[in-house]
């Protein structure tokens, strides 16, 4: 009888963290699979610059795939993954808390808030890094509480 109710249980917890991991893939801003189109997310927080990653050096965490430039940034994350993660899911902060929207976004372009990694679109004409610094203080509550209806 155990048995039987252990089997239950570890079939009821598999399925929620595979449904957990669905949703955190659909979710997330990947792009060939990829999360921060292949930049090294602890990178952003060792060197305060955007690192392309490695392939060599990928780890997948609740099913969204990272690459890193080195094994050693591979295992920093890989000990606290919530740590470096990108919030919004890697899309852009700015349009999370303006609008609402999913937008892409351009992995050099970046801050570091209060130990949290925000991306940001920015293109020839938009850099809108520099209007999240304009009204950070309105747009980062907005945008925290616009995420958490995605998930």
């Amino acid at each position: 009888m155990k048995t039987v109710i252990l089997a239950i249980i570890a079939t009821i917890f598999t399925i929620g963290v595979q449904a957990q991991t669905a949703t955190r893939v659909k979710e997330f801003n990947l792009e060939k699979g990829l999360a921060i189109q292949g930049y090294d997310p602890v990178a952003y927080f060792t060197q305060n610059k955007a690192v392309k990653g490695n392939k060599q050096f990928a780890a997948t965490v609740e099913g969204v795939t990272y690459n890193f430039s080195s094994a050693a940034n591979k295992d920093l994350f890989v000990k606290e993954p919530k740590k470096y993660e990108p919030q919004y899911g890697g899309w852009c902060a700015y349009a999370m808390g303006a609008t609402n929207e999913k937008v892409e976004i351009d992995p050099e372009t970046f801050k570091i808030v209060g130990g949290k990694l925000y991306l940001f679109y920015h293109s020839w004409v938009n850099n809108t890094l520099t209007k999240w610094n304009k009204d950070e203080g309105t747009l980062k509550p907005k945008a925290d509480a616009n995420w958490a209806t995605k998930l």
